[in-house]
């Protein structure tokens, strides 16, 4: 298992100057960001796809200095209502899923989206009760017109590219925790996986250790990320919280880096608990505490992972 960071943490350097920051903080890997929300700047593939050879050369930088590029990421939102919005969104996530075969990678990250409550929505409409009856309703229309036809064909494209697809599964989209995620892998198929983020399904009040045991074989990705839930905000108003990220004396939870949500001991079962269930990946750092600096959040996250990361393989139960 690989200690990596997703790289739109170094926006302002070029692509080389990234990669040997990567190198000196003693990392093994990059998650790239490829355009729609993470942004582009380090990996465009609508130019890149035009020029092959520089793709190659991007490929070849991090080969040659040890480090592996876990995934591609492009997330967006690819069912937006907004006609334009989603067209622009499903053109750089299949820009993204070429690319990745150019350039030998073997996985994409992305969201699964959100849709409106009609054809004529101008947003998207997240539904999570189902009552009154008007919720259900446009939760059935979302999945069946909407949900599954396009990700069926966004599964096959993906499949045809040796690509898998890794849905982070985040609130206000259809696919935001292990149950959703399941439904929709089992409508498309295995080309959909989980990019499993932690720092979402805290909040949410889920136990992470029995949601990788119940995805198991669908993870295809990991962020390393944490979050914070404030008992006494929480306390008052519970979880659901639209204030914005910055007032933290008064949110019921916010991000932090590895280790100021939950400590170590946490940690190493997380780790473990991946590799009972298959994952011998990279644990990508997504640094968004807005506590520390990004130079000492990643700072603080490397040194935790570094305790508790298992990087060779397991040995025979000589004792048994």
């Amino acid at each position: 298992m690989r200690i990596g960071v997703f790289t739109v943490l170094f926006r302002g350097m070029k692509f080389e100057e990234m990669l040997d920051e990567v190198v000196k903080l003693g990392l093994e890997a990059v998650e790239i960001g490829c355009g729609n929300y993470p942004g582009n700047e380090f990996c465009d593939p609508s130019r890149l796809l035009k020029e092959p050879e520089r793709a190659k050369q991007l490929a070849k930088a991090v080969e040659e200095r040890g480090l592996v590029i876990s995934a591609l990421s492009c997330h967006g939102n690819p069912l937006h209502p907004n006609r334009e919005v989603a067209e622009a969104h499903r053109r750089i996530q299949r820009d993204t899923v070429t690319l990745a075969q150019l350039m030998g990678v073997d996985r994409v990250n992305t969201f699964s989206g959100c849709p409106g409550d009609s054809e004529d929505a101008k947003y998207p409409n997240w539904v999570v009760s189902p009552w009154p009856d008007d919720f259900q309703k446009v939760l059935e229309w979302q999945w069946k017109e909407k949900v599954v036809p396009f990700w069926k064909g966004e599964a096959d494209f993906a499949e045809r590219h040796g690509v898998k697809i890794a849905l982070e599964m985040h609130p206000g989209f259809v696919v935001y925790n292990p149950g959703t995620l399941l439904r929709l892998r089992k409508e498309v198929g295995k080309a959909v996986g989980a990019n499993l983020d932690p720092s979402h399904l805290f909040w949410q009040g889920i136990d992470v250790i029995a949601a990788i045991r119940a995805l198991g074989d669908a993870i295809y990705h990991v962020h390393a990320k944490d979050t914070y839930v404030d008992p006494l905000n929480v306390n008052v108003n519970g979880v659901l919280d639209p204030k914005s990220y910055r007032n933290l004396r008064e949110r019921s939870w916010y991000f932090r880096t590895v280790g100021y949500g939950h400590g170590p001991e946490f940690w190493a079962q997380f780790v473990s608990e991946l590799r009972l269930n298959g994952y011998d990946h990279v644990l990508s750092i997504e640094h968004e505490d807005a506590f520390t600096s990004p130079e000492e959040g990643l700072r603080k996250a490397i040194q935790l992972l570094k305790q508790v990361q298992l990087k060779e393989r397991p040995g025979e139960a000589w004792w048994a």
